[in-house]
């Protein structure tokens, strides 16, 4: 009983040992002209990744907006880098919430898209703030699988 419960440590433990660290740069203006831009907009991930927000300009923040059930959510301070390690499968939302009015969000899969109908619904809230790029959320959603 001892070897299986040591052995399952390792197994799950190993995982994050090959863990990556995944850039999202924070962008005024995106590589085909679009304003307030997360690059790349949808990310996939695997558990145990590491994402790290560069801010490209002084005036942007990230905050998560939807996250799976059991995922520690973040809030980084305006200009500065935050990281984040996504710890649990599934789809996080996350936006620039100084530009939240322009559709400035973004989205990681890890794994499976378990949460995804309730981040769809997190989605609708949120795009009623948006004044422009209304389809843009839409849009990264459907590159979920």
């Amino acid at each position: 009983m001892k070897r299986l419960f040591v052995f399952s440590l390792i197994a799950s433990l190993s995982s994050f040992a090959y863990a990556a660290t995944l850039e999202v740069k924070t962008l005024n203006t995106g590589k085909d002209g679009s304003l307030m831009v997360f690059d790349p907009p949808v990310l996939k991930a695997k558990k145990g990744d590491t994402i790290k927000f560069v801010p490209t300009d002084p005036a942007h923040d990230v905050a998560s907006v939807a996250i799976p059930k059991g995922a520690k959510t973040w809030k980084g301070d305006i200009g500065k880098p935050i990281s984040t390690v996504v710890t649990e499968e599934g789809v996080y939302l996350y936006e620039c919430p100084l530009h939240a009015a322009m559709a400035m969000v973004g989205v990681i899969q890890v794994g499976k898209p378990k949460n995804l109908e309730e981040v769809k619904a997190a989605a609708k809230t949120l795009s009623t703030k948006f004044v422009m790029n209304k389809d843009r959320l839409d849009k990264y959603l459907a590159e979920v699988k």
